[in-house]
């Protein structure tokens, strides 16, 4: 193609070459250019609404009544964000148990469901990952005596020394078998280190074998093929599955959004959805009521709205 003659005009004194450029830029231009919408900011968006916000939920001043377990039967109780107590006929399982009205600068917005002096005798502990708001050691302090507790490989130094008769690391698929149950350790897609130097610290879920029912805590974690290899190899009943702290720079792979939750509840084949992981502490940019408004449209799109279940904090759900 031939050059054009940088000394031809345009008619209006501009080089030729120039001429449909500028053309271009003049017609193209919206007569009222679009804002930019403002980028958010974690320390006014999210820190300082969460200072004067009114914490929600009731304080626990009597203990819940908990049910007598017939054959067969399991029993759940949300005490809110991820931590669970989780009942069969054997014992009962603690899972991330975590009372801290702070984490670090983060408030807690709901009060606890179950106070702790009002749980029954614990038998097992369980840590998912070394994430302040998994692994509390305030609150492991005030739930220690003398229970086995089980964290992932590189988690142990957190945990010794604060009660617990013994402490097992484990490593992913690795199996314990305990009187109350069989615990099996499963990947999840996150990150483990609880400050910027330990990225040795291990992470993941747990499937928890009780008998003839099976829960999986699947601590935190993004979407995975993982989900379908833990479906394939375990098959646990009750998932109980993270839906918030998906807004925001990074946030959306490692943590679900409620559709990837409805998703991975899929690739489980599990036959129960019980979410977790919202309301509690608002750790991203997302509406504090989003996350279940958005699972409850998706799981009545995908046809399994009658698999989901809420439960409400502190209130002993028997399976």
């Amino acid at each position: 193609m031939p050059e054009p003659d940088p000394s031809a005009n345009s008619g209006d004194g501009l080089p030729a070459r120039w001429f449909p450029i500028n053309l271009g830029i003049l017609t193209t231009r919206p007569a009222h250019p679009r804002k930019r919408p403002r980028p958010h900011r974690f320390i006014t968006d999210v820190l300082l609404p969460a200072l004067f916000s009114r914490k929600r939920g009731h304080r626990t001043r009597t203990p819940p009544i908990f049910p007598k377990l017939r054959h067969g039967q399991i029993s759940i109780t949300w005490i809110g964000h991820a931590s669970f107590l989780i009942q069969g006929p054997h014992g009962n399982i603690l899972v991330d148990p975590n009372w801290a009205n702070w984490l670090l600068v983060v408030r807690r917005l709901r009060h606890a469901g179950l106070a702790h002096h009002h749980l029954p005798n614990i038998d097992l502990v369980l840590i998912t990952h070394a994430h302040f708001d998994h692994l509390n050691r305030r609150s492991l302090r005030r739930i220690a005596a003398n229970q086995p507790i089980v964290v992932p490989s590189g988690v142990g130094d957190l945990v010794h020394g604060i009660g617990f008769e013994k402490v097992y690391e484990m490593k992913w698929w690795e199996r314990l078998r305990f009187p109350s149950a069989a615990i099996t350790f499963v990947p999840a897609k996150h990150w483990g280190a609880r400050k910027v130097t330990d990225h040795h610290r291990g992470y993941g879920g747990y499937v928890i074998d009780m008998g003839h029912r099976s829960v999986y805590h699947a601590g935190d974690s993004g979407y995975f093929e993982g989900f379908k290899e833990i479906g394939k190899k375990l098959k646990p009943e009750i998932a109980l599955l993270p839906i918030g702290a998906y807004h925001g720079p990074k946030f959306g792979e490692n943590h679900l959004d409620p559709e990837q939750a409805m998703r991975a509840f899929e690739d489980l084949r599990s036959k129960i959805l019980i979410p977790m992981h919202f309301g509690t502490y608002r750790l991203s940019y997302e509406p504090l009521h989003e996350p279940p408004q958005r699972l409850m449209q998706e799981a009545t799109r995908s046809g399994r709205l009658p698999d989901v279940r809420f439960l409400v904090e502190g209130m002993p759900t028997v399976f």
